[in-house]
């Protein structure tokens, strides 16, 4: 039985928060894959999505929750152990980071810090897909999430050094979205490009299954930001409001600049321009009032499409390296906006209501918290080129990283004896004679 500090309230919108930040990724990015790459890898990009919330569960339970949220092992890692007994399950949370408790059980807190983990690395995924191993996808999973992701989360939310610093990452622009940014772009370019004739030519195979991802993405990220007081709380209302604001903001945004200089309103285009609105309200969502969430909208609906459609075209490196779904603009570029603004933008009074000490940011006399800011993504930038790097070199000892040559031509048929749609007969997957 729960004791007296079980609050209900709290207990369920931490929840539902979880629930809904888990249907971002099952079904809202699966279906945003499957929807938005070519036809040929459709399901191969929805089935690494698919394996990656699974395999993240089963690791996150054994070893990685307490990697990430447990005692201390070193000042960036907590000590690896299974989070499964029942007693312990039933038992109070704990607020790291605050060095706190919550309202609700440990099990709600594990729960709610897996979908977070799970869908860094479905993120991840966008960059990479369309060549990579299936193989090589399922060992790379477990294995980041260990060395890169229960780092990043420690550091920033566990009660490790960046925390006792005072780096704000409100709901996670560091530790997932620049993470995932940074890593996707080096397996990217470890992994090397698609096939030239897919990377010319990769028309979404269908725009309007990837806007019911998007559309979940969108939705969902009222539980991503709004979950992260821990309560029911007014800074979670202010949260929720500040992330709607952002996002239409950043989407607009985007649609405008894609008019002026394409001529045209894209679809893919405001789909992007969603994404970097939420990703770079996230590390800032209850710190910073409505003005600053305008001011991260209009901030994340240019800067990243200027990296995305300019410099993605001009510098060598951007050519050089295919990020498939452009993941390092929408989210490391993003990410880190976010994270240096809620430096200068954060306000005194919606710091104290999250329960943090910060005088607020540079806007308020506190530069220090701009530098702290720059440190906090300077270490994950550093992290996450290492460890996937490394990573992905011992994993290419064990299998191939790359799909062979003839899988790279056939694409989902090859790769798992599927297709996404059946255009042959009544469901046949090959023309019969005589149809």
């Amino acid at each position: 039985m729960a004791g007296h500090w079980l609050n209900t309230g709290d207990n369920a919108w931490q929840l539902a928060a979880a629930t809904i930040v888990g249907l971002q990724s099952v079904p809202g990015l699966v279906v945003l894959y499957g929807g938005i790459v070519k036809k040929k890898w459709a399901i191969n990009s929805a089935f690494m999505a698919l394996y990656a919330f699974a395999a993240v569960l089963v690791a996150w339970i054994l070893w990685g929750y307490n990697m990430g949220f447990g005692p201390k092992l070193w000042p960036f890692l907590g000590m690896p152990s299974p989070a499964l007994m029942g007693h312990y399950e039933l038992s109070q949370a704990d607020i790291p980071a605050a060095g706190a408790t919550a309202a609700f059980p440990m099990a709600t807190m594990i729960f709610f810090q897996f979908v977070f983990a799970a869908i860094t690395l479905i993120i991840l995924a966008g960059s990479v897909l369309g060549r990579m191993s299936f193989k090589a996808w399922v060992l790379f999973v477990p294995l980041w999430l260990t060395f890169s992701y229960c780092v990043g989360a420690f550091s920033l939310w566990g009660g490790g050094w960046l925390a006792q610093l005072g780096v704000i990452d409100y709901s996670g622009g560091y530790v997932i979205h620049l993470s995932a940014g940074i890593a996707g772009f080096v397996a990217a370019a470890m992994i090397g490009p698609r096939l030239p004739r897919d990377r010319e030519s990769f028309l979404p195979n269908n725009i309007l299954l990837a806007l019911v991802g998007a559309g979940l993405l969108w939705l969902g990220w009222d539980g991503f930001n709004g979950g992260d007081p821990y309560s029911a709380s007014a800074d979670a209302g202010v949260a929720v409001l500040n992330t709607n604001i952002a996002t239409a903001v950043s989407l607009l945004t985007w649609t405008i600049i894609d008019v002026m200089y394409f001529k045209k309103p894209s679809v893919i285009g405001a789909i992007q321009g969603m994404i970097t609105g939420l990703v770079a309200i996230t590390p800032a969502a209850g710190v910073v009032n409505g003005y600053g969430a305008i001011v991260i909208g209009l901030v994340s609906g240019s800067v990243p499409w200027f990296t995305m459609n300019v410099l993605g075209k001009r510098m060598s490196l951007f050519r050089k390296v295919d990020d498939t779904l452009g993941v390092f603009h929408t989210h490391a570029v993003a990410g880190v906006l976010g994270g240096l603004l809620t430096g200068i933008l954060a306000t005194p009074d919606l710091c104290k209501a999250f329960g943090l000490s910060t005088p607020g940011g540079w806007l308020y006399g506190n530069f220090h918290q701009f530098l702290l800011q720059i440190l906090g993504a300077a270490f994950i930038i550093v992290l996450n080129v290492v460890m996937t790097a490394v990573l992905l070199k011992i994993i290419s000892f064990i299998t191939p990283l790359r799909m062979d040559e003839e899988s790279l031509l056939i694409g989902d048929d090859a790769v798992h004896g599927e297709e996404a749609y059946a255009f042959y007969g009544e469901g046949d997957r090959k023309p019969v004679l005589g149809d």
